[in-house]
């Protein structure tokens, strides 16, 4: 089993990683291999900068 320590990323930086995505046409695998960010990070990212879009709390 591969120990990882988990990191923490600052609401900047998550969305810079959405902005990646959505404005520069990346897709999620791209983002996450070119960053070594986990994939599952990345789509909860996503969801919450569409939630907030919407109204809804979101990143931060």
């Amino acid at each position: 089993m591969i120990n990882r320590k988990r990191r923490s990323f600052d609401t900047e930086f998550k969305l810079q990683v959405v902005k990646m995505i959505k404005d520069m046409g990346q897709t999620v695998g791209q983002v996450c291999r070119d960053m070594e960010l986990g994939e599952t990070a990345v789509r909860r990212w996503l969801a919450q900068f569409e939630a907030e879009l919407q109204g809804q709390s979101g990143i931060g």
